[in-house]
């Protein structure tokens, strides 16, 4: 079976070189605990890879036997430009790291279609302002949605797909879009994918989420990493627990692995232990 790298080398080494190639996994994260590092990771060491493979074998390694990079990197985002993700993914790992794993990603951003019927002015999020004829043509909150389907009906086959973040959808599911409208978008995905190859990873904060729509989210993946902090005495640890995920959970259980202890360093997310669960 081909496996995508998520390019946290010692995960994909755990897990035979990384993700089943057609997955959709879930990041559900609490605020600062991992989940977005864990998601600029794998955008910039697969791409970094095709863009620096000097740089990438310093940071990352050999890839696992089995294992394969994907055709490209798709980064979409409902609220931030390139510019702003690179400054934020520099936040995260080396400068260096990120300037050429940027040129091998494909930053396509959302913003005009996410905030088109809010009170947020146009020239905030579009760079300018409207013409007023232009107004009769928008329609509802459903048009992110379906411009997100049409740009990976062109954009996904072989691709990384990174979506961030769902929690953008929730924060306006009610009135034209809803729960269903999400999840939908998601099994979609999900069946795409598999025909796809390639890897889809999407981004929520679980603070955001009721126990029932964390569910219909993890029904609606192939796969589940919860991002939490533990605290254990005066210090708290960033901690990473695989819930599900078809095809690569068996062999964790195998190993008896369910939790890992996490860091973050130049190099982006990575795993400082394993927990094992008896």
């Amino acid at each position: 079976m081909v496996r995508v790298p998520f390019g946290v080398s010692r995960l994909d080494a755990m897990i035979g070189g990384g993700a089943p190639a057609g997955s959709t996994v879930l990041l559900g994260s609490e605020v600062g605990a991992g989940g977005r590092e864990f998601l600029y990771t794998t955008a910039a060491m697969n791409a970094l890879a095709h863009a620096d493979e000097e740089q990438f074998e310093l940071y990352y390694g050999d890839l696992e036997t089995g294992a394969e990079l994907p055709t490209s990197v798709q980064y979409l985002s409902f609220t931030d430009d390139r510019n702003a993700l690179i400054e934020e993914m520099e936040y995260t790992m080396d400068e260096g790291l990120v300037d050429a794993a940027a040129d091998a990603i494909t930053f396509e951003d959302f913003s005009e279609e996410y905030f088109q019927l809010s009170q947020v002015p146009s020239d905030w999020y579009a760079g300018k302002t409207p013409d007023i004829n232009s107004l009769g043509d928008r329609h509802d909150r459903r048009d992110v949605l379906e411009a997100v389907g049409e740009y990976l009906s062109r954009k996904g086959e072989g691709s990384l797909v990174v979506i961030d973040s769902v929690t953008d959808l929730i924060s306006v599911a009610s009135g034209e879009m809803d729960w269903t409208d999400i999840t939908l978008l998601i099994k979609g995905l999900t069946k795409a994918a598999k025909q796809w190859g390639g890897m889809v990873v999407l981004l929520v904060t679980l603070e955001t989420l009721q126990a029932t729509e964390l569910g219909r989210l993890m029904e609606a993946t192939d796969g589940t990493f919860l991002f939490e902090w533990e605290t254990g005495g005066s210090e708290r640890a960033r901690t990473m627990v695989v819930k599900q995920f078809r095809g690569v959970l068996s062999r964790l259980e195998e190993e008896e692995i369910i939790r890992f202890e996490t860091e973050i360093h130049d190099g982006g997310f990575d795993i400082s232990d394993v927990r094992k669960i008896r």
